[in-house]
């Protein structure tokens, strides 16, 4: 079923509930106040009939009958009787000379019980009511049809009928309306969004900026998740490239090296020089393949991981060790200062073997681009964050570089000379995030840098 037909129908629905709750009220109310006047009518009626007839030396049943006749008071085919206390009929009185009522002694019985009853006989309203002074025990039944009441209540009926179904009718029209208006702005988001290719992923969702609504907020989200979904395929075709060209620079070298050496027959020693070149660009391709397979991991999310409570600090501590035997120059000093007495507090879940090869990959360019080869890491624990800053007296990044040293194959311009592939830091940042935490970097060039990470503690 269509949204806006839908939509049309939910709104009838809520008019028509609301239609039906106010007519039915309104006929409640008008019926039960026209029952309760004719009540009121028969009553009084009863009351007066009732102070007569106990009068008999001055009304006697024949006046009682013709004020009766001439009282006009709108009802119609009245009938009044009166019986004594042995149920004995004493008087009776009706607009057409043939029209009694058969009354059962159980109601005058009740109504000698409960004072005054209302009942119903044929199209007739009827009150019994029971009268006594200290002479006089008897029953008056007055009874009438309310013919302009209940013609009333029919013209009530009627209007309320039309009003009902002229109110549906006009809600679902207005609520087709109101429907078609209210879609259209995501039917013209969708086209927009019909419009947008790979080929013209520059275009965005056109916005209202006057009017702040519900839809304008949609076509901003959408319009951010499209800027996102840009930096991302723009982030992978760079990601490609530059991996296509790191992976071809070292096979290129292979081939050529082995086509040269098979022109023709060559001294041993001439092809060992040439399988070792050949060895060293094999590592270089190795190195890499197991660093684009890392990165892989860690561009992925944390269900596939092998999450377990990590202590932080056993982590850092193993890392002079490793970059010692990487290379016999670098230095790492540890500054654990102000360590909790806690345990909990230097535990978090994460994969133990990412987060070392996030940690190390900063700690490794920190020792690589300072002079001293050194890098000073402090760990500093919290209620709810571990924070690891890594500090070294190097090179520096400029300052308008530093948005980029996260990005895949990116290398700062004063360190070009080093070997590398572009991806330690690239994948450091996609661990910490993979973790819940964040990198954060201040450096000043020709004086060193500091990397900042924080990563949430485990909640145990």
């Amino acid at each position: 079923m269509p949204v806006k037909l839908r939509i049309t129908l939910l709104f009838c629905l809520i008019v028509f509930v609301i239609l039906a709750t106010v007519c039915a009220t309104a006929y409640y109310f008008s019926y039960t106040a026209r029952t309760n006047n004719i009540k009121t009518r028969l009553t009084n009626r009863a009351i007066t009939i009732a102070r007569l007839l106990k009068q008999p030396q001055v009304f006697d049943r024949n006046l009682i009958r013709k004020i009766d006749s001439s009282t006009s008071n709108n009802l119609k085919d009245q009938t009044f009787q009166a019986y004594d206390y042995r149920n004995n009929k004493i008087y009776s009185y009706s607009d057409a000379p043939t029209d009694t009522l058969a009354i059962d002694t159980s109601i005058l019985d009740d109504a000698r019980v409960k004072g005054t009853i209302f009942f119903k006989i044929g199209n007739k309203e009827v009150v019994a009511y029971h009268y006594t002074n200290a002479t006089t025990r008897i029953v008056v039944i007055t009874a009438a049809y309310d013919k302009d009441g209940k013609a009333n209540i029919r013209t009530l009926s009627n209007i309320l009928w039309f009003s009902f179904l002229a109110g549906i009718i006009i809600a679902f029209v207005g609520g087709y309306f109101f429907s078609d208006r209210l879609l259209q702005p995501i039917k013209q988001i969708a086209d927009d969004i019909n419009e947008i290719s790979a080929r013209n992923f520059a275009r965005r969702i056109s916005t209202n900026s006057t009017v702040r609504d519900e839809w304008h907020y949609l076509s901003e989200t959408l319009n951010q998740l499209l800027n996102r979904l840009q930096d991302s395929f723009e982030t992978q075709r760079r990601f490609v490239s530059n991996a296509s060209h790191e992976l071809s620079t070292p096979l290129t070298a292979i081939s050529s090296q082995l086509e040269v050496s098979l022109q023709k027959n060559r001294e041993a020693q001439q092809y060992r020089v040439v399988m070792e070149s050949v060895y060293q660009d094999v590592r270089h391709l190795s190195k890499l393949t197991q660093t684009l397979l890392e990165f892989a991991q860690a561009s992925g999310d944390a269900g596939g991981l092998n999450i377990l409570p990590v202590r932080m600090d056993e982590i850092l501590m193993g890392l002079p060790a490793e970059m010692k035997k990487s290379n016999p120059d670098y230095l790492v000093i540890l500054s654990f200062n102000d360590m909790p007495a806690e345990e909990q507090k230097l535990i978090v879940f994460g994969n133990a073997e990412l987060l070392s090869t996030a940690i190390k990959n900063i700690v490794a360019n920190a020792c690589k681009y300072s002079d001293d080869h050194k890098a000073i890491i402090k760990l500093q624990a919290e209620e709810e964050t571990i924070t690891i800053s890594i500090t070294d007296k190097g090179t520096g990044i400029p300052e308008p570089e530093l948005k980029y040293i996260f990005q895949p194959f990116y290398r700062v311009n004063n360190t070009a000379h080093q070997s590398g592939f572009g991806l330690g830091l690239s994948l450091a940042y996609r661990i910490i995030k993979l973790h819940k935490g964040n990198i954060t970097v201040a450096s000043t060039p020709g004086q060193g840098t500091e990397f900042e990470i924080t990563v949430p503690t485990a909640k145990f």
